[in-house]
């Protein structure tokens, strides 16, 4: 249940069209189910206004079907799955409508819906090797609901490029600048924005990137104001933040 329905049932009762104890027995469904390997949440789109995620890293195909199956039974309408395998997805599809993006690892049970907010999120990144972080990001995003602008291969070794997109950062409500390597990217961005800006670091880096630690530390140790982090390639983290401040 989300807060959409939760307020129709209550609008109905002040209606008089729906009475208190039908309105109970509607409320009294327990929260979550027990399938053994999960406790999927009904509740907390009400809690949180978006329905439970399911992260695909680590489940079976048949784990993820069964989740995504009992989500949809208790009526949640629409479904992101992350970090999703090729095979999690062609094993998911068999039974539910799902559309799969390789490239982001992201799939989606519903459709996407249509932008609910004016405001607009830039997705930036630094390199081409970013852009499975930024896709992660930049869909997780439309599916909350969020007009998503892409600015992709506009790192700090070749500036002019970023600059050349001075408008659109001008623009957002919310930056995402996701970069690997030494990380200056958020920076150099935080510096040109008059909105947050939430940095992710990226795994991609030789060496002595350490898988995204040294962009990490770059990142935390920005000298620009308004700048935020997240995890390292933590693309949907950053998404689901940029849409909360989006829809404020």
């Amino acid at each position: 249940m989300d807060k959409a329905k939760l307020l129709k049932i209550l609008g109905d009762v002040a209606a008089g069209t729906v009475s208190p104890e039908q309105a109970a027995a509607a409320l009294r469904a327990q929260p979550f189910d027990e399938l053994g390997f999960a406790m999927p949440d009904h509740h907390r789109g009400i809690r949180q206004g978006t329905g439970e995620v399911i992260y695909g890293a680590g489940k079976t195909p048949g784990q993820i079907a069964s989740i995504a199956q009992n989500l949809t039974d208790n009526g949640q309408e629409r479904i992101l799955i992350t970090r999703m395998s090729e095979d999690a997805a062609e094993y998911v599809s068999k039974t539910l409508g799902l559309t799969y993006y390789g490239q982001a690892h992201i799939g989606i049970i519903g459709g996407m819906p249509s932008p609910d907010t004016n405001g607009s999120i830039l997705v930036i990144t630094a390199g081409t090797s970013d852009i499975p972080v930024a896709e992660e990001a930049a869909l997780t995003a439309e599916f909350l609901g969020n007009r998503v602008k892409r600015v992709y291969d506009a790192g700090v070794a070749g500036i002019h490029r970023l600059l050349a997109h001075y408008d659109d950062i001008a623009n957002a409500r919310v930056i995402i600048a996701i970069a690997g390597m030494e990380g200056a990217l958020a920076s150099v961005v935080g510096g040109l924005a008059d909105c947050p800006v939430i940095a992710v670091p990226t795994s991609i880096g030789y060496g002595a990137a350490f898988g995204g630690v040294s962009a990490l530390l770059s990142m935390l140790n920005s000298c620009a104001s308004g700048v935020s982090v997240v995890n390292i390639d933590n693309g949907f983290g950053a998404a689901y933040t940029a849409s909360m401040i989006n829809h404020i």
